[in-house]
């Protein structure tokens, strides 16, 4: 279970720990601070939960009026779509509404593997070298491509899973 902490902006007032949209929703209500008033502005942090959780709700930037929909969207979105979001957010700058937008809608080239070497190895065995017969292919300078397609693709780890990427 993915735990939060809504902060207020008041000094004067004491936040509360919530794990879902309902607790949320009964307890922000009724934070008062220290003189009664009713505390409206709350910064929103994760404590606990699953690393990849964590670093999405960091590209995201979550704040009080969307955390209800993130917390939603926690458990709709797979592992794979979460890593899509990531990386098209966070490293290629891409604009996202977490209400509106599909995280399939981005022009990424995603490849969960190690290396751009081991990268350079899957494309000349799909043939987008072209037909490269198997006695020339231990031939090939795969450093040199993975240099080469360093140009294009850039690496990351994101919960301990290896990916490579390309913005389209």
């Amino acid at each position: 279970m993915t735990t939060f902490y809504a902060q207020p902006y008041s000094l004067c007032a004491s936040g509360f720990y919530f794990e879902c949209a309902d607790t949320y929703e009964a307890k922000i209500g009724k934070v008062r601070d220290d003189y009664g008033q009713p505390v409206e502005e709350f910064e929103i942090q994760f404590i606990d939960g699953e690393t990849i959780d964590a670093q999405l709700f960091k590209a995201l930037c979550v704040h009080q009026s969307n955390v209800n929909t993130f917390i939603e969207k926690l458990e709709e979105w797979d592992d794979k779509e979460k890593a899509m979001l990531i990386i098209a957010i966070g490293e290629c700058s891409y604009d996202f509404d977490i209400e509106r937008d599909d995280p399939q809608n981005f022009d990424v080239d995603l490849y969960e593997i190690d290396s751009l070497k081991d990268l350079a190895y899957q494309f000349v065995d799909d043939g987008l070298f072209g037909d490269i017969p198997e006695r020339f292919a231990h031939y090939l300078d795969y450093d040199a491509i993975a240099r080469d397609l360093g140009m294009d693709y850039a690496e990351i780890s994101i919960d301990g899973i290896n990916y490579v990427y390309r913005c389209g």
